[in-house]
């Protein structure tokens, strides 16, 4: 019988959101500005490179933490073995390397993981080429890389993804056994419905709108389907690892109970709420101290970044493209 990833958290990777590779990058990017040499492999530097480095584990990247958090919660016995009673481990999460690196560069990546623990079997490398297709046959709950168009095409294909920032300040350490990851709603969670009323209309007509429409639902945003998985993830828990989950959003009153409202009817339950009506994020992301934030507008990730690890989910309406 096949294996199957059916029932689990699918977690799929770049490697440059997993480890700190923006070294080995520069080295890539200069060996496609050089003048092409007839026959010559513009990747080549950076494939020695990767090689030379085979026994150097990489530094922890922008999603480390979250990655790590999360394959903890296959360290949890779901059952006694009846055959022996021993406890059997759930595979509740699975991550899996998808990158546009080439194969020998795969190798140190693989070694990096094991290196730090990170019990990650499952890798695609395309060398160049667009990985995200093969985010349909994994069934991934979650893309995360460092390549733009990737995300995109991702987003287009139905799969919550988000562009990290390499330069983002890393998660605390202050939160060993709880997986904290904040999101924006409109256009993230939610649609992006209101935030089309704001940006054509203004604050006062999106506020009217919100406030006419509070018992109505949102529809769904790209990021959904994540949260739900989170949340069934959440009511699993384990005795050693939890998720807290936290709306970070421009909203205010009376704006607020129709995002409130949407996810009751969608029976899904966030740990914290922050309306700001309009503030900078980054200082109250900062004391939630969260693994990772998801957002559709670059100010708030670039104003997000400084203080913790953050992405950016390129859907909506401010993210089309002209």
């Amino acid at each position: 019988m096949a294996a199957t990833l059916d029932g689990q958290l699918v977690v799929a990777i770049s490697s440059r959101a997993l480890f700190d590779f923006e070294e080995e990058n520069r080295v890539f990017e200069d060996g496609l500005a050089q003048v092409p040499v007839p026959g010559a492999k513009k990747d080549a530097a950076y494939m020695q490179l990767q090689l030379d480095r085979l026994d150097v584990p990489a530094k922890p990247g922008v999603a480390f933490s979250l990655v790590k958090k999360l394959l903890a919660f296959n360290d949890a016995p779901d059952s006694l073995d009846p055959a022996d009673g021993a406890a059997k481990l759930a595979q509740r999460v699975e991550v899996v390397i998808l990158s546009r690196n080439d194969p020998v560069s795969g190798m140190r990546v693989f070694r990096s993981a094991q290196h730090y623990g990170l019990n990650i079997q499952r890798g695609t490398f395309t060398r160049g080429e667009a990985p995200w297709r093969y985010l349909k046959p994994l069934h991934a709950n979650l893309f995360l890389s460092a390549h733009l168009s990737d995300v995109r095409d991702a987003l287009a294909a139905g799969v919550p993804a988000a562009q990290v920032y390499p330069q983002s300040a890393h998660a605390s350490d202050k939160h060993p056994h709880e997986v904290r990851i904040a999101f924006d709603g409109d256009a993230v969670i939610f649609s992006d419905e209101a935030e089309r009323v704001f940006q054509s209309h203004g604050l006062s007509a999106f506020q009217a709108h919100e406030r006419d429409k509070a018992a109505q639902p949102l529809l769904a945003g790209p990021f959904k389907p994540l949260l739900e998985a989170l949340h069934r993830l959440q009511q699993v828990g384990t005795s050693h690892m939890r998720i807290r989950t936290a709306l970070v959003t421009a909203r205010s009153a009376p704006a607020h109970e129709r995002a409130i409202r949407t996810l009751m009817d969608w029976n899904i339950e966030v740990d914290e709420a922050m309306f700001l009506g309009g503030l900078a994020k980054g200082e109250f992301l900062r004391e939630f101290e969260p693994d990772f934030f998801f957002d559709d507008q670059t100010g708030h990730v670039d104003s997000a970044s400084q203080h913790v690890p953050s992405g950016h989910v390129v859907s909506g309406v401010s993210n089309q493209l002209s």
